[in-house]
């Protein structure tokens, strides 16, 4: 039998993930795997960038799951620092270059996996080219940021954006002593939930010292002589001092070479696969992780969520495809959490605006309740909000903020979410109890039943 070749274009998550679970069905004798990535490292987490800034974290390697060297003693031959340019499909080949050498040659595939992920918007604006001037999205980009830290006396910075990674980055800003300003367009920060929920996490930023402005545009990056940042300007005519600049705007598929190569894209600019996480149209190409789009189980439509759990998800199912094997992705109900200092912030699910788009009637409830028996000395307060459709009681989206042991009671959300549940049938779920962890009623039965009488009132 002839010796196939495998060519992976990314060496992260979903890109190794799927190197790795197709080296596990198929030896080097019947796999030939090649993988090339851009960058200095490998199957890392980025999710964990910001905690490395901040000092949670005190070494970078920390966040390294699998060196190159570990890939290649699996007879991954596995090429860093090497960029593909170039994808010939009608030949079934690849161009890649040598970014330190320049250098480039051809290498030949069978099948192929593109795993190229995203990166950070950076809008067209005067300056935003200047030293200083960070996106956060791979480790080589986190050390880049760190240099910058380690070399600036004055300590003052701008963070574009207040999404995830704006909200993350300010905080571990703010953890090296940094004066720190969030600009952001939106009402509240956090526009992965409503402006109710979102005012909650603005009051917390600005209790830690962090300055956060809304509604700000951002119209260039002002320079000094020697073309460092020293200021971000706004439409409204103000001007924030910075010695650093970080982008939180938010990442997009990078997608670049499939675009040239006229593979299939979705609204966002990702790739669109089938459940096995096959490029629709095309047998021997497969896509996961930030370049692709995603089927968003709620709303019934393709969307770009870029996380970590996705990709390694998609690589487990992309490298049993390969590997002759049989896996599929069914979608996402769009889960994530984060934190600000002691404040966690979860969501799942839909917004009110998503529910809109989707033309979904729905109603809300809102409740606060505390993380444990309010009794118990670790209590901290807790708002749970929750949406159900307005004809069928199906939960819809949960949003949630609070202290320690708030955060993860999303997950019972996002079971019930890709369950189908209604929030009546939320109601008698059997969770545990016991003064520690919870009140008699959990705060997710709390809101549950509150959904239940708001579904009833509208006409159910």
């Amino acid at each position: 039998m002839a010796t196939e070749r495998l060519v992976v274009v990314g060496g992260d998550a979903a890109g190794m993930s799927a190197a790795s679970q197709a080296r596990r069905m198929k030896g080097p004798a019947e796999l030939e795997i090649v993988a090339f990535e851009r960058g200095h490292f490998t199957s890392y987490s980025a999710c964990g960038i910001p905690y490395w800034i901040g000092g949670q974290v005190a070494e970078r390697d920390a966040l390294i799951a699998r060196t190159p060297q570990e890939h290649r003693a699996r007879d991954i031959d596995l090429r860093t620092r090497t960029e593909v340019v170039e994808l010939d499909l009608d030949g079934g080949r690849v161009r890649a270059r040598d970014l330190d050498t320049g250098s480039e040659s051809w290498t030949g595939y069978d099948k192929l996996v593109l795993a190229t992920g995203a990166r950070p918007v950076r809008p067209r604006l005067p300056g935003i080219g200047a030293h200083g001037v960070h996106g956060v999205q791979s480790l080589d980009d986190g050390q880049h940021l760190l240099n910058t830290l380690e070399r600036t006396e004055i300590r003052r910075a701008v963070v574009v954006g207040a999404g995830y990674i704006g909200v993350e980055m300010a905080e571990a800003l703010v953890s090296r002593g940094y004066e720190v300003t969030v600009l952001h367009r939106g009402e509240q920060p956090m526009a992965t939930l409503d402006p109710d929920m979102g005012g909650l996490v603005h009051g917390a930023m600005n209790g830690m010292g962090i300055r956060t402005v809304s509604r700000a545009e951002v119209t260039k990056i002002l320079t000094d002589e020697e073309g460092r940042a020293r200021a971000v300007a706004t439409a409204s005519g103000e001007e924030h001092p910075a010695d650093v600049v970080v982008l939180g705007i938010g990442v997009e598929p990078r997608t670049a070479l499939a675009r040239a190569a006229g593979l299939p894209l979705g609204e966002s600019g990702g790739l669109l696969t089938d459940l096995s996480m096959r490029v629709r149209g095309h047998e021997n190409i497969w896509s996961g992780g930030d370049c692709v789009e995603v089927l968003d189980l709620v709303a019934g439509r393709m969307r770009h969520i870029p996380l970590g759990t996705h990709a390694n998800k998609h690589g487990q199912v992309i490298g049993s495809g390969v590997g002759g094997g049989y896996a599929t992705f069914p979608g996402v109900v769009g889960t994530a959490v984060s934190k600000v200092c002691d404040l966690e912030i979860a969501r799942t699910g839909l917004r009110e605006k998503d529910a809109l788009a989707a033309g979904l009637l729905f109603v809300t409830a809102t409740i606060s309740s505390t993380t444990t028996a309010g009794y118990y000395p670790t209590a901290a307060d807790m708002t749970v909000k929750m949406m159900a459709e307005r004809r069928t009681g199906r939960l819809l989206g949960v949003q949630i903020v609070g202290g320690a042991g708030s955060a993860k009671r999303v997950d019972i959300a996002a079971v019930a979410l890709t369950a189908g549940m209604t929030v009546d049938q939320i109601v008698s779920l059997d969770l545990g109890y016991a003064p520690p962890f919870s009140p008699v009623w959990d705060p997710i039965l709390v809101a549950a039943r509150k959904a239940v009488s708001a579904v009833r009132r509208a006409g159910v």
